[in-house]
Parts: structure tokens; sequence; C-alpha cells
């Protein structure tokens, strides 16, 4: 973190992020009139906390630079001391230099018999969950309603009886069926659908249809070498009668299922089983100074410890994905990065969209001026270490390392993707404030303020506000949440679970016609 800038009586009023920026931004709202003394300019309008003051002259369509990165251009001229945001400054496209590998180097692993450890549940296909469900998982949106009553009639006084079930949650979704059963729609619902009904954190899974749809069961099983067996079972509402017959069918598979699902139990298990979900929403200014940099330390951490981290949202990664690219251990895993950026490009030519529309107005209100802004603090949760691999939304993660996910910024989905390619467990920072939860992956809250921490303490589990607040490096507290991921893997409650949040957040990315 570079040092602050002094204000009067010595109270820290800015913060400059690299000598080369010309603005600066407010740690506290900031009247107009006052002298910021570091910088050597006065405030020429009142400034809100989080926003950025011009620091020198930047003259009309020059660029504005923040983190040492370009994050707009001038529309008009800005004096020192000018408030900078959307009123003056506009996003463009610029020439980005990707110097594939450039910044490539060795990873210091942490010695195999020095690694940290968590309590998790070993399958027998050798896979490790951080949770013990049971998960109900619809082919398509006409099983919903069904799936939902099935788990409805799994009732306390049943669950009591196993101790050792997390739970029984029904994961229904929008779609299945009026779409081509060809294309990118269709293979993201096959990749996400395939991925829960294998992931570690289930011991069960429930596979239920509606039985004439054009996401057939049949095939998902068969495409995906997936077999039917006492913890995976299926059935459609046409075969089996409908809607009474299924919920009574359903409510006897989860009765054979759960004394199986009982029968695991927590063991130790190296670090390197951990696949992390890196996300951010709601983000303000200080996303990329306070919680996403400790983010990303925690994340170099677990690629230390053998783990995986993996990093989404490709729209939020835009503008600065040259920053990827120059980590990339191989040339093509990082034209594999490119190519998705170029991508989402056409895609938002084809749909009448820009990049820029994200960041979001309550982005916007925290600080954060234009996409290029946004991504470069999105960024800082990928750490520093190597990006070891590129994939598609929901495709399974078959390395280890620094990853990426392509996926859109809309948290939910992105997420879901996550979890669907092996993550098993979720940081999601937050300078606004979100109350996502997950299931069946825990999701760990990271306020970027403390103001927000704790207005919205109930469903924050990590404040991260204090390396602004009190000076705590971004090595502390990245260290503080690499320590609170083992905790949580290990069976401790995040507050999104405690609150129950997790049944309505799994949406696949549906991409293409609905017919």
């Amino acid at each position: 973190m570079a040092e602050a800038d002094a204000g009067r009586g010595g109270e820290k009023l800015t913060v400059r992020l690299n000598p080369a920026d010309n603005v600066v931004t407010s740690r506290t709202e900031i009247g107009a009139n006052v002298k910021i003394a570091e910088e050597m300019v006065a405030t020429l309008a009142p400034i809100p906390r989080g926003h950025k003051i011009a620091t020198r002259r930047i003259g009309t369509g020059e660029p504005v630079k923040k983190y040492n990165q370009v994050i707009g251009f001038a529309t008009a001229d800005i004096r020192p001391g000018e408030h900078v945001h959307t009123h003056n400054v506009a996003m463009k496209d610029f020439e980005r230099d990707y110097a594939f590998c450039m910044d490539r180097r060795d990873t210091d692993y942490v010695p195999e018999k020095e690694r940290a450890t968590f309590e998790g549940f070993r399958r027998k296909n050798g896979k490790v969950g951080t949770r013990n469900y049971i998960g109900i998982l619809t082919s398509v949106n006409c099983s919903a309603s069904a799936a939902k009553y099935i788990a409805d009639a799994v009732t306390p006084e049943l669950l009591v009886k196993y101790p050792n079930v997390d739970g029984v949650v029904a994961l229904s979704h929008a779609t299945g069926c009026g779409m081509a059963d060809t294309g990118e729609g269709y293979a993201n619902l096959q990749r996400v659908l395939w991925g829960f009904a294998g992931h570690p954190n289930f011991a069960g899974i429930i596979m239920v249809g509606l039985g004439c749809e054009v996401n057939q069961i049949d095939f998902l099983l068969e495409a995906n070498q997936l077999e039917r067996g006492p913890r995976l079972r299926t059935m459609t509402l046409q075969e089996t009668g409908g809607t009474r017959k299924t919920i009574e069918k359903g409510l006897a598979l989860i009765e054979e299922m759960l004394p199986l699902a009982n029968q695991s139990r927590r063991e130790t298990c190296p670090a390197s089983e951990l696949t992390l979900a890196l996300q951010c929403g709601g983000s303000d200014a200080y996303s990329g100074m306070t919680a996403n940099p400790a983010l990303g330390y925690a994340a170099d951490l677990l690629v230390r410890h053998g783990g995986t981290a993996v990093l989404a949202e490709t729209p939020e990664i835009y503008g600065a994905e040259h920053l990827l690219t120059r980590r990339a251990v191989s040339k093509d895993v990082g034209e594999k990065l490119v190519e998705r950026i170029q991508w989402w490009e056409d895609y938002c030519r084809r749909n009448g969209g820009e990049m820029n529309n994200n960041p979001s107005p309550g982005n916007k209100a925290g600080g954060l001026t234009t996409i290029l802004e946004k991504s470069l603090g999105a960024t800082a949760k990928g750490g520093t270490t190597n990006l070891t691999g590129v994939y598609k939304y929901g495709e399974r993660i078959d390395t280890k390392g620094f990853v990426f996910m392509d996926s859109p910024g809309y948290d939910p989905a992105s997420i879901t993707g996550q979890v669907a390619s092996g993550s098993n467990i979720v940081a999601f920072t937050t300078g606004r404030g979100s109350c996502y939860g997950c299931k069946p992956a825990p999701s760990m809250k990271l306020a970027t303020n403390s103001a927000m921490y704790e207005r919205m303490s109930e469903d924050m589990d990590i404040n991260c506000g204090p390396v602004m607040d009190k000076g705590i490096s971004i090595e502390e507290m990245g260290t503080e949440i690499f320590e609170h991921v083992l905790r949580v893997a290990s069976g401790e409650k995040t507050k999104s679970e405690r609150l129950g949040i997790g049944d309505h957040e799994f949406i696949p990315w549906q991409i293409g016609a609905v017919m």
C-alpha cells in the first residue's frame, strides 16, 4: 500500500497507489477548498469517500492513470484538485501489450510435509469436499417445483438423525428447453449440470426432469460418462406419473441416500485439495486497495500450498487482461485468455451492448468510473503467481495453481460456473455489500471497508477495512483470509450458511435464442 497523503492535523485524507498516477483516492468525505498537503493541491469541490481527485492538469483526451494503468480518458480539461469521475472521464479502447509470459516466474512451493491441511470429505474417486449435501438437480425448469417440493418434504426431524449430512438442497434453473440442442448455451448448461452432479460437496444427487425437454438426462449422463447408482438417481415427472408421485419417489430416494451420506466423515486432507473461487460483487474504490489484493495474497498462499485459485468474470478483467497474459505459463494459455476477451467484444456487439455497461450504478456511487478501473481492482484477486490455465464456463479444471474461468460478471451466474468447474469453497469481496450465499460450496464474504462491515456485520465474515484504517499490511490480511479459508473448509459455518442462504443462487449462464 502506497503512503497516503496528509491533510490538516496530519489526518490522512487520500491514498496514492503509484507515483506515476495523476489521481489519488479520497479516504473520507472531503469538502471543497481542503488542502491535500502531500499532493500540493486543494479540492475544487466536495469529494465523496472513495472518489478520485486530480493531482495535476489532465488535458482533454489524455489518459487518466491509477495503479500506473489507464482507467479512462479525460472528456474535458481537468484541473488539479478537481473531482474525477463519470462527468469528465470516459472509456475508449487503447492498445495493450500482452507480452505473453514476460512476468512468468518459478512458484515458491511450500514443501509437502509443511503444507497446510483441513478436515474434508474424501470421496471414492479421490476428490475432496468441504461440505456433505444431498442435491436435487433439475434438467429443465419444468421440474423446478417438483424438486423444491421434494426438498421441502425432508423434515428437520428426519435430517437430525444424520448429523454428518449438511442438508438437502434443490437446485433449479430457468432453462433446459426452448433452446437449441447444440451451441454455446446448450454446452454451458451441460457442463454446469455435469459439474454439479459430480461435485465432491455432494454425497448424493437426484436428477429430476419433465421427460420431453431438449436437455435430456440420458444424453447428459452418456455424454459425460456418468453412471446411475446408489448416489446418482434420476427420474422424470412423465415416467413417474406426475407431481405427487414424483415427490413421493424423490423423498423415498433421499431416505435411501441419507444413511449412505451419513457414513462420510471428515478427515485430514492437504490444502492442495482446495479449489477456491475468487469473486467480487458490489465493488467500490476500496475493493482494489484492501480486500482484493488481500484475497490475492491468500490465493498466492493457496497456490504455494499446492491448491487452486479460480478467477472469473471476464467483463471485469477487461482492460486489465494484459496483466494476466504476462503471467501465463505459455503463450498458448495467454492466447486463450485473449480469445475469450475478443469473444466478449463480439458478444456485446451482437447484442447491442458495450463492455463499459459494467460498472453498475452502485459501483459508480462507490467511486469506480469505468470498467477499466474496476477491472484493475478485480484482477488483484488473482494474486501474483503464474496463470496456469484458461477454461470455458463450467469446464472441469484439470490443472493446479492460479487459473481463469470465462464467465459473465453477474455474480450468481459466475459462481455457478466456478462451482461446476470444481471450486469447493468461495471467497467473495464486496464494498457496497453483498448477501450472496452458495450451496453446496460455502461462500465467505470479505468487506472492503469498515463502515460497510459494521453496517452489515451479520452478512460479512471478514473486515478488510483495517488495511486502510489501521495500516494492516496486505500480507497480514491475506494470511488471515487464508487461515479462515482452511477453517471454513473444515466445517466452520460462514455467515451466509448461518442465515440459510444458497438455495436460490444456482444460475447457469444462458446464451442464445429462447425458442
